[in-house]
């Protein structure tokens, strides 16, 4: 099954949380690379800054980390440049938005993922956050976590 991971998983992968065992546990089973796209990058690599910002980690540690997200990122491993076509990514996201944000309460980052999954052809979606995972299902994916 191909797997499309949101930001709260990657960062899991990254930032020691009660989430990172499953999402080790998950990448290790699943023998994949997990697709990265540009946003991604953006919310993954923010969200490690902002543990910075909250105290949870130091800058010394968010330096490895991001470093550590770059190597993956070389070798391919655990995670894959993924392009995406943003309009068409955007476009999905604002029909999903319209089906579902009023019941679900679905935030835009989080259409833009879901979006991004559908329109990549992804039919397992990575979350472990409980609005996305609604969405996610609404729009037609196979959820985990």
């Amino acid at each position: 099954m191909k797997a499309y991971a949101d930001s709260s998983f990657i960062v899991a992968l990254y930032l020691q949380q009660q989430s990172s065992t499953g999402a080790i546990a998950f990448l290790q089973r699943h023998g994949e690379p997990l697709p990265f796209t540009p946003w991604h990058r953006l919310e993954v690599r923010n969200a490690i800054r902002l543990a910075v910002f909250y105290k949870l980690i130091a800058v010394p540690q968010s330096i490895i980390q991001l470093k550590q997200m770059d190597l993956d990122l070389q070798d391919e491993t655990l995670l894959v440049h993924t392009p995406v076509d943003w309009v068409a990514v955007l476009r999905e996201a604002e029909k999903l938005g319209a089906a579902h944000a009023e019941d679900l309460g679905c935030r835009s980052g989080d259409l833009f993922h879901i979006a991004a999954a559908v329109e990549l052809g992804f039919d397992l979606f990575l979350t472990f956050d409980e609005r996305q995972r609604k969405a996610a299902k609404a729009a037609g994916l196979s959820v985990k976590f």
